[in-house]
Parts: structure tokens; C-alpha cells; sequence
């Protein structure tokens, strides 16, 4: 066994995977993109602790071997899947119908509501849970460490880069919605951004079939 957990050969392909699979379009980005539009950057930074938090969830099932179990048992996968576009619909509603203030960073009441349904919104997506089942073994070597320990270390650097992306949308998202509302279309947005996260529970409920 090498004295490095992780063959260093892998390193920057595993980088290069993940950067390009969190630069696509998908669910936690046009949510995180909604959000920060229309509530500003402090929600949408509660709301990518909420994401990162259910993707470190689902990185420790993948470790441990629960994740593939979950992944190949239909009835729980299709049950993920639906209550995710459910969900997703959900939001797209709430913002719709204006249930608070969406002000860029004028909220009426400071609370953890972002956090909380970036947390259940990712949970519910399957994908985040089948992309560790099917990444990491592709870059697991058992030559040169115990392979939960390049699970967890590989996971990390996963866990890391979206972290990076997705502060980086909600930054590019709150500016774009703060100068976009300065023409008094706050409400405008919102109903568009509303739109968005519809289209994008339709995208999930395609990718997930």
C-alpha cells in the first residue's frame, strides 16, 4: 500500500469531473440562482449551507454502502424523485404568491427558512445521492488506502468545489436581482424567477426518470 491515500494521477481528473458536473445546469443552481435574485445574498448563502449540508449526507451513505442500496431500490428512488419535483414545485408557488418580502436583502424577518429548504430541496434530489454512488468508485484505488478513507477525502474535494460554484451564483444572482429591481420590478422577478424553479422541478422529474 503507497503512503498517499489517494493515487495522485486521480486528483486532477476527479477535479475536472467535478467542476464541469457543478458548472451544469441543474436543480441546487436555478434555486440558489432564484433565491439570490430575489431575497439577496444572505438567503442565498443559508441556502448553500442547506445544500452542502444534504450533499455531506449523502457522501456519508455513499461511504458507508447505504447510498447504492438506496439508489437500486425503485420504490425508494421514485419516491426521492417525486418528492423532490414536488417540493420544487412547492417553492415555485411560494415565490409566486409573494408569502414575504423579496426585496433584494430586505426581508421582513431574519430566519433560517433558506437554509432549511436548501437542505430538504437537496435531499430530495436522487441525483446528488446517485452521483456519489457512481464518481467515486471510478477514482478509487484500493492500492493505496482503505477505500471509506479515499471515499471521505474525494467526497471533501467535492463538497469543497460546489461550495465555491454555487457561492459564486448566489453572489452573480443577488447583483444581477439588486439592479434589476431598482426599477421597482421586484415582483416582476420574483413571478419570472418563480417560473424558473418550476422549470426546473420539470428538468428534474426528465433527468431522474
Amino acid at each position: 500500500m503507497d503512503a498517499l491515500p489517494i493515487e495522485p494521477t486521480a486528483l486532477l481528473p476527479f477535479l475536472a469531473a467535478v467542476l464541469l458536473i457543478e458548472a451544469t445546469p441543474g436543480p441546487n443552481m436555478g434555486y440558489l440562482a432564484a433565491l439570490s435574485a430575489s431575497e439577496g445574498r444572505a438567503a442565498g448563502f443559508k441556502a448553500v449551507l442547506g445544500v452542502t449540508l444534504g450533499l455531506a449526507f449523502y457522501m456519508v451513505l455513499a461511504v458507508v454502502g447505504v447510498a447504492e442500496a438506496i439508489a437500486s431500490a425503485p420504490l425508494v428512488y421514485g419516491f426521492l424523485r417525486w418528492a423532490g419535483v414536488a417540493y420544487l414545485l412547492f417553492l415555485a408557488w411560494e415565490a409566486w404568491r409573494g408569502a414575504a418580502e423579496t426585496s433584494p436583502g430586505h426581508a421582513q424577518t431574519p430566519d433560517h427558512a433558506p437554509f432549511w429548504r436548501g437542505l430538504i430541496a437537496n435531499l430530495l434530489n436522487p441525483k446528488a445521492m446517485v452521483f456519489y454512488v457512481a464518481l467515486l468508485p471510478g477514482f478509487i484505488d484500493p492500492q493505496h488506502a482503505p477505500v471509506w478513507v479515499q471515499a471521505l477525502i474525494l467526497g471533501s474535494l467535492h463538497l469543497a468545489v460546489s461550495l465555491v460554484v454555487h457561492a459564486a451564483i448566489v453572489l452573480g444572482a443577488a447583483h444581477a436581482g439588486a439592479l434589476l429591481a431598482q426599477g421597482n420590478g421586484a415582483d416582476a422577478i420574483r413571478r419570472g424567477l418563480a417560473v424558473c424553479i418550476a422549470l426546473v422541478a420539470i428538468w428534474l422529474a426528465w433527468q431522474t426518470r
